[in-house]
């Protein structure tokens, strides 16, 4: 394993949001870290995992008003990468989407796909952006579009049979 991603979350029922960004992590030899932290419950367990510095960036997944990147990328200057969670009963995700992209000047948040397919996003732009300091990292990625590739032109023969 190279690098380390820390993945926080704000509750244990947004686990499921991030099965396959460590799944696409472990796939791509990337060591992470999950945490469960909420910005508005514990924000000092927040600020404690952020600090860390065996961690080369952060993911942070958020439902609701999705204040769980912000906050990361307010404690470092590490890369943070935030998955929207379409778990509010108001806009399907777009609520959370809008509270992470709408950061103010000078603390971004990268911002990745809404619900379940964030996770996977997640720990590709995570790969890239450690790709740039791990250059074995490379590679991988290479592999993992030429995987992806192959599915595609596999279904493709299968339904022309």
């Amino acid at each position: 394993m190279v690098g380390k991603v820390g993945i926080i979350l704000g509750s244990k029922s947004d686990l499921p949001y991030i099965e396959s960004c460590i799944k696409t992590l472990k796939e791509l030899g990337i060591d992470y870290e999950v945490k469960i932290a909420s910005a508005h419950r514990t924000p000092e367990l927040v600020e404690e995992f952020v600090k860390r510095e065996d961690i080369d960036l952060f993911i942070a997944a958020a439902g609701y008003a999705a204040h769980l990147p912000g906050v990361v990328a307010s404690k470092t200057i590490k890369p943070v990468i935030g998955i929207p969670i379409d778990s509010s009963p108001l806009m399907g995700g777009l609520d959370a989407l809008l509270s992470i992209v709408q950061m103010p000047p000078g603390i971004p948040v990268a911002t990745v796909t809404v619900g379940k397919a964030g996770g996977t996003n997640a720990a590709v732009l995570a790969a890239q952006i450690l790709a740039l300091k791990y250059p074995q990292i490379v590679e991988k990625l290479k592999k993992y579009r030429e995987k992806m590739k192959e599915k595609v032109i596999k279904a493709n023969e299968e339904i022309n049979l």
